[in-house]
């Protein structure tokens, strides 16, 4: 049965009387209310209970329709007509991370494997009864969504292509949790915009993997590339020279950072962190190596380790130096992702364990679709200019049977 909703002065009386009423859910179904009249009102060309020539069409009654909000399952009375249909515009899906974030908690509690946090946000979340239809119902449209986001082709060229990894709980089939992870790909396009271009989840971040997942993304019509920016994860890094024939490849510079700290004595930390960055101050390559050589040297007799890994790394880390300079601090790290994976953890902080691998998959592509979406209409991250300098000249590389452009880095 459809709640009984009041007027915006009938509301008004009981709460100067001091009548005891939930407020809150009140005063959504009057302005839901109001909001429903003025679009029923435009589609039929008449007021309720008005009589005009202008009439197109009549009203036939009401059917009731839940609607899960934050002050609770509201049913809401929506109007029917003789002839045709109205659904108010209101009731259009959320936004799909929140939607999406929905169905996850919704899924975990429907299958029986939510833990007290995810049934305390079922409560909280005002949700009275979620039936196994209507949590595949909705899972099912934002699945088609999420991979079709995640299949779609990629167009032009990216010069600049990060990769990275944020681990995840999720249980898996047997009913044990298990960390995964979540591995995301973003790049900069030749036209100066960001852009999400995939993502997947894995067990275990090995080569096979590696290369599987980088030559999707070829599939899909990945082309380009000049420089790739990750972390030095031995199976990545050979995808990466296997997939990307010709291309770059840029060690991430706060990766490095922290795995040279970790071979250095706490009270000689602050030192050595400000003498490594003193390297990536310099106005080019050139003169980089030579205080990066320098440097290693000073350290060969008190930090023999030290001293070995930087020379070890040189190409590694400076390779962000043979591109523009204007692009340095963007492509020196993968903190561009950093950022990414922060708001990805936010959500799935909510969740804290995922019911299965789908779910995971299904609110973090969410996530980054809407966060593709607004990348497509903000400032370009990147001047076109500038980046068309990348590809003053190019030469073929041919993998397999496919032929791609190579970018050649230029200053």
């Amino acid at each position: 049965m459809a709640d009984p909703i009041v007027t915006p002065q009938e509301l008004l009386i009981k709460l100067t009387e001091g009548r005891e009423f939930d407020f809150f859910r009140e005063a959504m179904l009057s302005v839901l209310r109001e909001l429903m009249e003025v679009e029923i009102s435009q589609k039929t060309g008449a007021s309720l209970g008005e009589r005009t020539s202008e009439r197109v069409c009549m009203r036939n009654g009401y059917r009731e329709r839940r609607l899960d909000t934050r002050v609770g399952s509201l049913a809401l009375p929506i109007p029917k007509l003789r002839e045709g249909s109205y659904f108010p515009s209101f009731l259009e899906p959320r936004r799909r991370s929140e939607e999406a974030l929905l169905a996850v908690i919704a899924e975990a509690y429907v299958k029986g494997v939510s833990t007290r946090k995810v049934e305390d946000l079922v409560v909280a979340l005002g949700l009275d009864g979620i039936s196994k239809s209507e949590v595949s119902r909705i899972c099912e449209r934002l699945d088609g969504q999420v991979e079709a986001f995640r299949g779609r082709p990629l167009l032009g060229r990216y010069p600049y292509l990060f990769l990275d990894a944020t681990y995840e709980k999720v249980r898996d089939d047997s009913g044990r949790v298990v960390s995964m992870a979540l591995v995301v790909a973003y790049g900069v396009a030749e036209t100066g915009e960001r852009e999400v271009l995939g993502l997947d989840v894995c067990r275990s971040e090995d080569h096979a993997f590696w290369r599987g997942f980088c030559a999707g993304l070829v599939a899909r019509g990945l082309s380009g590339v000049a420089l790739v920016v990750s972390d030095a994860h031995k199976g990545l890094r050979r995808a990466i020279e296997e997939v990307f024939l010709g291309a770059s490849w840029q060690r991430c510079r706060v990766h490095f950072l922290r795995n040279l700290l970790s071979l250095v004595p706490k009270d000689g930390q602050g030192m050595v962190l400000a003498a490594v960055r003193l390297i990536f101050q310099q106005p080019d390559k050139v003169r980089a190596q030579e205080e990066l050589r320098a440097l290693a040297d000073r350290l060969r007799d008190r930090l023999p380790r030290v001293s070995a890994l930087l020379l070890e790394a040189e190409e590694e880390i400076l390779a962000h130096m043979e591109f523009p300079t204007e692009h340095w601090r963007q492509i020196s790290s993968t903190n561009p992702l950093e950022r990414l994976n922060k708001e990805i953890n936010r959500r799935t902080r909510v969740v804290g364990i995922f019911p299965c691998e789908k779910s995971l998959i299904r609110l973090i592509g969410a996530v980054l679709a809407e966060q593709n979406d607004e990348w497509a209409v903000s400032r370009k991250y990147m001047s076109r200019h500038s980046l068309a300098r990348i590809y003053q000249s190019s030469t073929p590389e041919i993998e397999g049977d496919a032929v791609h452009a190579v970018a050649i880095p230029v200053h």
